[in-house]
């Protein structure tokens, strides 16, 4: 039997690459009379998986006997598997007859094994190896041809470290281990099984059937189900009988989500790795802006205070920054500086008051074309020297900026490593800006 049809006959829903791993192995483990161990989380199916196991077993024809081990009290779980006989215990009135006797020659399926007490356990594990009981206040041994599958959302190594479970059944159960995924793990199947709810609770309330809107198909898809399939198909019954407007929103989806069982259940996992990279992308091309602009500022202030071995505060660059902030794409990036030697050219006399001006974006900028006393300024660029005379208008930023940047390679010969350096820019950005111009 091919997956498609194994998945057709019991009902099993999706399409992602972990869930067809676990059917791949339950082809391969069920024709032999191994004893299987499913672990997952609560809700991932684990019965449904038991019961595909058997149906593709030699036992399909007998029967699967379930027992919820975690539902059954300390002090009758012995007789519940095993049987009893009159009068074993108060009100065994008669003969009673266990799980295993029920389930010879086929399968009996024990879910929430983690929770059997370590009593049971001891007579389990003699069942296992030898097919042999007896029962609750008898002496006569019983045989039983049943195959266990067994199955748990603890970790079982774990228990047996704690000492709440014996570590000879654990290596007896898990002869072979099948790990059912998670939701978060197939997050491809969310919305394909929550139509295909929606289309059953639609036929068995004579509802009408609701149609997805893409807001609310994202919203189940980053959701974190705590509770897993059992939790969707909660949440596509509610929705079926609960909600009227068509198509189904995210607005009347989110009340449903009500994640009780983790509290991780209702944040949200991030958008997919596309818009992460596009957030990265625009943060990156921002802060690299940022730091031009200080740079800028930096270079002018220093040609216009500077003196032999001053120490200039110049901005770092983008790729120094990322290892001195977390530059997440929702980080604050702060106020990062680095002090960088800087030995500009000897200036003429300079004693003027500085003022402000601000820029478009609101970042101040002190002025440099104030004269001194003897009316000298400043040794600048030729450009911008020529632009601060008497009478003539401020350069523009692109023109200051381009000034700048023939003065650093004038300074360094021409070399750009040392420019860019100079400049607290990037070497890629001192060429794309040469390109520009």
């Amino acid at each position: 039997m091919d997956r498609q049809a194994l998945q057709e006959r019991f009902g099993i829903l999706g399409d992602s690459p972990a869930l067809r791993r676990v059917l791949e192995r339950v082809a391969q483990v069920a024709p032999p009379d191994i004893t299987v161990l499913l672990e997952g989380e609560s809700g991932v199916g684990k019965e449904l998986v038991a019961t595909a196991i058997h149906g593709l077993s030699r036992r399909r024809h007998k029967r699967l006997v379930v027992v919820n081990c975690g539902a059954i009290p300390e002090g009758l779980i012995e007789s519940e598997l095993f049987g009893a006989e009159k009068g074993a215990y108060t009100g065994a009135t008669d003969r009673r007859t266990g799980y295993f006797e029920e389930a010879d020659g086929g399968t009996l399926f024990l879910d929430e094994i983690g929770e059997m007490p370590l009593q049971a356990q001891v007579r389990l594990l003699r069942v296992l190896e030898t097919g042999e009981f007896s029962r609750v206040g008898g002496t006569a041994m019983l045989t039983s041809d049943a195959r266990v599958i067994a199955a748990t959302n603890k970790d079982l190594g774990e228990e047996v470290r704690k000492g709440t479970f014996r570590e000879d059944l654990y290596y007896r159960l898990s002869t072979v281990v099948l790990r059912l995924p998670s939701l978060r793990q197939r997050r491809e199947d969310i919305v394909p099984l929550f139509e295909a709810f929606l289309a059953r609770f639609s036929r068995q309330y004579e509802a009408p059937y609701l149609r997805l809107a893409p807001d609310a198909a994202d919203l189940l898809r980053r959701y974190n189900w705590p509770g897993n399939v059992r939790e969707l198909r909660n949440v596509a019954e509610q929705a079926t009988v609960m909600v009227r407007q068509n198509p189904l929103t995210a607005e009347a989806v989110r009340p449903l989500l009500r994640g009780v069982s983790a509290s991780a259940g209702l944040t949200l996992a991030p958008r997919p790795a596309a818009d992460a990279a596009d957030q990265s992308l625009l943060y990156q091309a921002l802060l690299e802006i940022r730091a031009e602009l200080r740079a800028v500022r930096a270079e002018v202030a220093s040609i216009r205070d500077g003196a032999p071995g001053a120490l200039v505060r110049l901005p770092p660059t983008v790729a120094d920054a990322r290892f001195a902030a977390d530059l997440s794409p929702f980080a604050d990036l702060g106020e990062v500086e680095q002090e960088v030697a800087y030995e500009p050219p000897a200036p003429a006399p300079f004693d003027a008051a500085d003022t402000l001006f601000e820029v478009e974006d609101g970042v101040p900028f002190e002025r440099d074309d104030a004269p001194d006393r003897n009316g000298a300024r400043p040794a600048l660029p030729d450009s911008l020297e020529a632009a601060l005379a008497d009478g003539l208008p401020l350069p523009t930023m692109e023109e200051a900026e381009a000034a700048l940047i023939a003065e650093a390679l004038r300074r360094f010969d021409g070399n750009r490593r040392q420019s860019a350096e100079a400049l607290g820019i990037s070497e890629r950005t001192l060429y794309r800006k040469l390109k520009e111009e």
